[in-house]
């Protein structure tokens, strides 16, 4: 898949992450986390990314935007935004929904529709998958996010809550099990 996109002054494509793009997505990663303020939390690395994206149990998808080289440049085109997905199941619908675990763009390509587009996409990639949703969670912060997907026609849910344990509080739940 790769899927030709522009807008007024930009051009861009759209394409399925494989093995030879865990550096970049990683790069991508580490900087998303840095715009939420989370670099503390991110223990990924290539290889992992490598074995979760594309090992012999496959957790997650991913699709880069990437823009031509700038002139002059020895390098082919440049990642500057990614999503990652992956399946979850409405026990409601009966059916697999898909879930945007993150969506991150460089502040230097915001605004040139590149985000919507990767929304998009995944949207119809839900569509063609037969999901009963599209899903995903904002910081309550991030009001340019907020508004830019309500703007896209996505609900901002009030009443849900994320529920999350991790390390220590995963492994003392699981050994605790009778």
């Amino acid at each position: 898949m790769s899927e030709p996109t522009s807008t007024a002054n930009t051009a861009f494509t759209l394409r399925a992450a494989t093995e030879q793009d865990c550096e970049t997505l990683l790069r991508l990663i580490r900087e998303l986390a840095d715009y939420e303020k989370l670099t503390h939390l991110v223990e990924a690395t290539p290889a992992r990314l490598r074995e979760a994206l594309f090992g012999e149990r496959r957790h997650a998808e991913a699709v880069l935007a990437e823009v031509p080289a700038e002139a002059g440049s020895s390098r082919g085109a440049h990642a500057v935004g990614f999503a990652l997905f992956f399946h979850n199941f409405s026990t409601f619908l009966a059916k697999p929904g898909l879930y945007l675990e993150d969506l991150y763009v460089e502040p230097r390509w915001r605004g040139h529709g590149i985000g919507k587009a990767l929304l998009q996409h995944l949207a119809a990639l839900a569509v063609a998958r037969d999901c009963g949703r599209f899903e995903w969670c904002v910081l309550d912060w991030n009001t340019p996010s907020i508004e830019f997907y309500r703007a896209m026609g996505a609900d901002v849910l009030p009443d849900w809550r994320i529920c999350r344990v991790t390390g220590a509080a995963l492994q003392a739940m699981a050994a605790a099990r009778d």
